[in-house]
């Protein structure tokens, strides 16, 4: 059990570490090679905080854990809304801009409601995975077309080119890159294979482990963009961080067990958990909506967000 624990700990902290270090490398070494640095924002850096949940995704599907990486995306994107929306918006009120308002939380809605469209029949064809993907391109064509066309109003453009380093040598880009690159699968394989275990010695299933251990811990990533983008009185890195990757999680992350294992999922990830997902995500807009003209995220909102997260943690375990 310890091993397994020191296993779950040692690849976690890797996997954070070494998908910072991946990115910091590949959006240096792409604004070196001279690539706009909105297309850089708006692909590597915004992917960023979602590359843990994808290599954990792909390296649970090679090894036939399909439950795990679909448990994975739905529970961060349940963390995600609830722990790290309600942990940030304690430090403050969290202000929302119109444009996330109108257009990047409706995305996430209606990718979810897609995702939802696929898994309710209890499977995940390799069909609906490519479709995904496919979805996700397209998602990303969409948003790299408004932001050269709306340069100087495209506020998650505008976060996203503000994350990217600058002045970094071409070598030094180089060896971050492959060393993210060497790191993100091993870690991630370390934290499957700890969680395996854990969830073994308490009998817990391949799904619960993904939607409680692993998806709290794929999520750190966005706790940490989030408390300082508050802190930077930044509110839309914090909310677009959030959305983003929800976005990206929900089309992305979900196509590749769906790609590369398809087949059954638990019928709770289909109910239970997807209704979550979209009982939460629903939620992020309803609060906000109730808020007014103001569009925050005040602090009570966060103390209701966390009393969500702890019952359904809570349900998790007791069911």
């Amino acid at each position: 059990m310890l091993f397994n624990i020191f296993l779950l700990v040692a690849g976690l902290s890797a996997l954070v570490w070494s998908a910072d270090k991946f990115v910091y490398g590949a959006a240096a070494f792409a604004r070196n090679l001279g690539l706009p640095p909105m297309l850089i924002g708006l692909t590597i850096v915004a992917m960023g905080s979602s590359a843990p949940e994808m290599f954990v995704a792909a390296t649970a599907s090679m090894e036939g854990m399909t439950d795990t990486a679909i448990g994975n995306v739905l529970g961060s994107n349940i963390a995600n809304i609830t722990l790290i929306l309600g942990i940030t918006a304690l430090l403050g009120a969290i202000s929302v801009s119109s444009q996330t308002l109108r257009r990047e939380i409706p995305l996430m809605l209606a990718a979810t409601a897609i995702v939802g469209y696929f898994l309710h029949d209890g499977f995940l064809t390799r069909i609906e995975g490519v479709s995904l993907m496919v979805l996700f391109f397209a998602l990303m064509g969409y948003l790299i077309w408004h932001a050269l066309t709306n340069k100087n109003r495209d506020t998650l453009a505008i976060d996203a080119d503000n994350e990217i380093p600058a002045n970094v040598p071409t070598k030094k880009a180089i060896f971050w890159l492959v060393i993210g690159m060497v790191l993100l699968p091993l870690s991630a394989d370390w934290m499957v294979q700890g969680a395996v275990g854990i969830a073994k010695a308490y009998h817990l299933s391949d799904l619960v482990i993904g939607l409680t251990i692993i998806a709290v811990g794929t999520s750190l990533p966005e706790l940490a963009a989030c408390v300082a983008g508050v802190l930077k009185k930044e509110d839309d890195l914090a909310i677009g961080n959030i959305v983003g990757s929800n976005l990206f999680n929900i089309l992305a992350v979900l196509a590749l067990p769906g790609i590369i294992a398809p087949g059954a999922v638990d019928a709770a990830a289909s109910t239970r958990d997807f209704y979550m997902v979209l009982a939460t995500s629903s939620a992020l807009a309803i609060l906000i909506l109730l808020t007014g003209r103001a569009r925050q995220l005040k602090p009570w909102h966060g103390v209701v967000l966390l009393i969500t997260f702890v019952a359904y943690q809570a349900l998790l375990f007791l069911s």
